[in-house]
């Protein structure tokens, strides 16, 4: 009875340090299954995760309509990316307008510069005491290219050059002297109507088609932009948009050269019908001015 008492507790220990000895092995027998199905479960995910990049690759490389500058637009990138016929349209319309500009700008200086000489001229030649005052006045240098000085100078002249074909200027012969006058005076009123009204032609041919020659540019540019789209497979407007917004560059230039070239044609028109009027009051002016000197035999 007392060995037996003695043998328990050495057995119990004996069975203790056998389960220790024995459970790492356990452990490592049950984490073997474990890692032996964890590819198998990560092994479809890596399809998934390819079938889900393969989108996004194509995504983020998709085709630029708008060309190489769509990121960052500007008036000078849409115009490099446009197309070939669309930049000779775009260049036509820039030099239309710089000529427009340039007439503008000659034909200001022509109209100020004509009526500040032509005040001056008025308020000397209406001091004259003769026919050869006034032709002497009309001649001098200071008023050397004005319209109504060139009128005067011409009446004077054909008044001189009658008198010396020996041809009476004066008593009965007066209205034929006046009417050879008033002549030289209308060839001098021609010429100057072409003389103002030059330039008016170009600005109104810019002002009338700028807008219609833009638009052509626009329609195959934009024509050129639905080729890309359907080409490229997308609609994303920020594909899209650019090539569209340089057609539409071609509008806008046509517009800036017409529309100061339609606002200005009026307004030079205004001023030569008025300059015109001015005129036809100096001819009448002139021609009173003759015949009292014909009456008075100057």
């Amino acid at each position: 009875m007392l060995h037996t008492k003695r043998t328990t507790p050495i057995l119990a220990i004996v069975g203790a340090l056998a389960l220790m000895t024995a459970a790492p092995a356990f452990a490592q027998n049950a984490a073997a299954p474990a890692a032996a199905t964890a590819p198998a479960a990560a092994a479809p995910a890596a399809p998934a995760a390819d079938a889900g990049a393969a989108p996004s690759s194509d995504q983020s490389t998709p085709t630029r309509v708008g060309g190489a500058h769509a990121g960052h637009l500007g008036p000078f990138e849409m115009f490099l990316d446009a197309e070939p016929l669309v930049k000779v349209v775009m260049i036509g319309l820039a030099l239309a307008s710089l000529f427009s500009w340039t007439i503008l700008i000659l034909k200001i200086f022509q109209f100020n510069n004509e009526n500040r000489i032509t005040n001056r001229f008025l308020e000397a030649w209406r001091g004259a005491k003769s026919i050869a005052d006034m032709g002497k006045i009309a001649e001098s240098e200071e008023f050397a290219g004005n319209a109504m000085a060139d009128m005067a100078a011409a009446a004077a002249a054909e008044v001189e050059l009658s008198r010396q074909a020996g041809l009476q200027v004066a008593g009965e012969h007066r209205d034929n002297t006046i009417d050879r006058a008033q002549n030289a005076v209308n060839a001098v009123q021609a010429s100057l109507a072409r003389r103002l009204s030059s330039g008016m032609q170009f600005l109104a041919t810019v002002g009338s088609t700028g807008p219609f020659i833009g638009l052509f540019g626009t329609v195959y540019g934009i024509m050129h932009s639905f080729i890309g789209i359907a080409n490229s497979n997308t609609t994303n407007l920020a594909v899209v948009a650019p090539g569209i917004a340089e057609a539409l560059l071609a509008t806008g230039l046509g517009l800036f050269a017409a529309i100061p070239s339609v606002v200005f044609y009026n307004y030079f028109q205004t001023l030569i019908t008025a300059y015109g009027s001015r005129t036809e009051g100096f001819v009448a002016e002139l021609m009173n001015a003759i015949s009292r000197q014909l009456d008075k035999g100057a």
